[in-house]
């Protein structure tokens, strides 16, 4: 099965950028729909927060209302490594972010956690005011 491992993650003033990073492994990332999300790391995964998604081609992508605009999803199936750009970062988009991998043949067909069914163990977003 793959793994994923987030990097990025830092402290960071409102109004500021970090760029995130989920490296996979094994031969099939190119065939996974991959996601962001967000939470704690107290809460299960179910009630993690939908942040973005992107096909396998990359032709697709999604994102949560608030952060359409600032937040852009991307990956380069070459290097097994999906991004997301946050930008113009607020002190409500402070969270552990986590890589997800999952959909259907590669399609994002939910914005559900259960959708995606591998996990990385988050990389930690403050974004102080």
């Amino acid at each position: 099965q793959a793994q994923l491992g987030e990097s990025g993650g830092g402290l960071v003033q409102a109004g500021g950028s970090l760029r995130l990073s989920c490296v996979g492994s094994g031969r099939n990332f190119s065939t996974y729909a991959m996601g962001w999300f967000r939470g704690n790391r107290q809460a299960p995964q179910k009630d993690r927060e939908f942040v973005a998604a992107i096909h396998w081609s990359g032709e697709y992508t999604y994102y949560l209302e608030s952060v359409k605009g600032r937040f852009t999803i991307s990956r380069d199936n070459a290097k097994n490594t999906v991004y997301l750009e946050m930008n113009s970062l607020k002190p409500e988009d402070t969270a552990v972010y986590y890589c997800a991998a999952g959909g259907n043949n590669g399609v994002v067909t939910s914005r559900k956690p259960i959708a995606f069914n591998v996990w990385g163990q988050g990389t930690q977003v403050t974004v102080s005011s």
